[in-house]
C-alpha cells in the first residue's frame, strides 16, 4: 500500500518536474503559469493534466488540435514515480532522518537537468542549487572533491573559451563532486567524456549533426553520475585488476 501511495505521489511530482523542464529554461513562471498545448497553445483543462493517465486516454494527442504530444511528459512522470518508490525502499539504509528527502531532491534535480539540457541545452541554476540542498540534507557533502571537480571543469571552460562546455556544466560538476567524492567523481567524469565522445562521433558519421555543432553535455554528466553511484567501486576494482 505504501509503495502505491509513493508511486502516485511520484507521478504528481513528475508532472511538476515537466513544468520545470519546459519553463525554467525559458524564464517562465513555474507556479502561477497555466499549462498549454505545445502546438495550439490552448490552455489545458484539469482532466488533461492527470499524470500519465491523461496522456494515454488521449492517445498521446491534444484534445483540441490533435497534434502528437511529446513522450517526455509520461516518461518523466513514470521515471519519477519509479525513482521515488526505489528511494523509499532504501530509506532504512540512510544514516539520517532527512536523508530520504535529500535523495529525492537530488534525484529530481538530476532528472530536470538531464531533460532540460537535452531539450534546450540549458542547465537551470535553480536545479543545481536544489541538488546541493539535497546533498547537504544527506549529511555527506564532500567539499574538497566538489571544489576539485568544479575547478577542473572551469579550467576546461576557460581553455575552450566556452566552446567545449558551458558554465552550467561547471556548476553541475561541483554538485557531482559534492556527492560522489574521490575517486567516484573521476569515474563519473571519465564516463561522461567517453559516452559524450562516442555519441558525438556517431551523430557526425550518421549525418545527424555537424562537426561544429554543440552537443548538450549535461545528460552525459548525469549518466556518469548514476553509473558511478551504483557501480563506481566495481568499475575501479575492475580497472585495477586490468592494470
Amino acid at each position: 500500500m505504501m509503495e502505491l501511495i509513493v508511486f502516485i505521489f511520484g507521478l504528481a511530482v513528475g508532472s511538476f518536474l515537466n513544468v520545470l523542464i519546459d519553463r525554467l529554461p525559458r524564464g517562465e513562471d513555474v507556479i502561477t503559469g497555466r499549462s498549454v498545448c505545445d502546438h495550439c497553445k490552448k490552455v489545458l483543462r484539469w482532466y488533461e493534466l492527470i499524470p500519465l493517465l491523461s496522456f494515454f486516454l488521449q492517445r498521446g494527442r491534444c484534445r483540441r488540435c490533435h497534434e502528437k504530444l511529446f513522450w517526455q511528459y509520461p516518461v518523466v512522470e513514470l521515471v519519477t514515480a519509479v525513482g521515488f518508490v526505489y528511494l523509499q525502499s532504501q530509506a532504512l539504509e540512510f544514516p539520517q532522518s532527512l536523508a530520504l528527502v535529500g535523495w529525492l531532491l537530488f534525484f529530481c534535480s538530476l532528472l530536470v537537468i538531464f531533460v532540460a539540457d537535452f531539450k534546450y541545452q540549458i542547465i537551470p541554476d535553480s536545479m543545481v542549487i536544489i541538488g546541493i540542498v539535497g546533498v547537504l540534507l544527506q549529511g555527506q557533502a564532500l567539499w574538497l572533491s566538489a571544489l576539485g571537480a568544479g575547478g577542473f571543469f572551469f579550467l576546461l571552460w576557460l581553455v575552450t573559451r566556452g566552446k567545449g562546455m558551458g558554465l552550467g556544466d561547471v556548476k553541475f560538476a561541483f554538485l557531482m563532486g559534492l556527492l560522489l567524492g574521490f575517486p567516484n567523481i573521476i569515474v563519473a567524469s571519465y564516463l561522461a567524456f567517453l559516452t559524450g565522445a562516442v555519441v558525438g562521433v556517431i551523430l557526425i558519421l550518421t549525418g545527424k549533426t555537424q562537426l561544429r555543432a554543440h552537443i548538450a553535455f549535461g545528460p552525459f554528466l548525469v549518466l556518469g553520475t548514476i553509473i558511478a553511484l551504483g557501480w563506481g567501486k566495481q568499475l575501479i576494482q575492475w580497472w585495477m585488476n586490468i592494470l
